[in-house]
């Protein structure tokens, strides 16, 4: 399909953005109220959130497990940024394209905007299967290889925290 999802740099990517996001499902099975968030890159990924070290590394353990024993829907997460972003690009699209051609003062937008709002939800329901599967494709891969976890580390105390899981392969 996309031959550039291959590439070593973007493929490590997706699959620790995958093990991201399985990482957060299981944490907040288990610590239910918890509020975690997630960012990935090359090297692993960043927790953001009170989490203990224990807590933590048994949820990636146990979630590279997981995804190694085919729990592909694991990597996908409802409150993935990709989902926000497709949202906010298709609805702000329609709702400029609402907007073109309105000449004069705020009389005519105030008078187009019904439309405007009508557009914007419109995109945003239908944007939300395109960034399921634009996640699912491709900006998550569910199939981990040989990745090892390497480190994870806490910093900071309290309700600010911040974790970084290091990964490799």
């Amino acid at each position: 399909m996309l031959k550039f999802l291959d590439l070593p740099w973007i493929s490590r990517i997706r699959r620790n953005h995958a093990l991201e996001h399985t990482t957060l499902n299981i944490l907040s099975s288990r610590l239910p109220g918890r509020s975690l968030a997630g960012l990935s890159d090359a090297a692993g990924f960043w927790v953001v959130g009170s989490v203990e070290v224990d807590a933590l590394s048994a949820a990636v353990v146990d979630g590279l497990t997981r995804l190694r024993g085919g729990e592909r829907r694991l990597a996908y997460h409802a409150g993935c940024g990709t989902g926000y972003a497709v949202t906010g690009i298709v609805a702000g699209s329609l709702a400029w394209l609402g907007m073109l051609g309105v000449k004069g003062g705020y009389r005519q937008k105030l008078d187009r905007l019904p439309l405007v709002i009508t557009l914007a939800m419109l995109g945003a329901v239908v944007a939300q299967p395109l960034g399921t599967r634009l996640q699912t494709q491709v900006t998550t891969c569910a199939q981990p290889g040989a990745m090892q976890i390497t480190n994870i580390r806490i910093f900071g105390k309290g309700k600010i925290r911040l974790s970084r899981v290091s990964t490799r392969g």
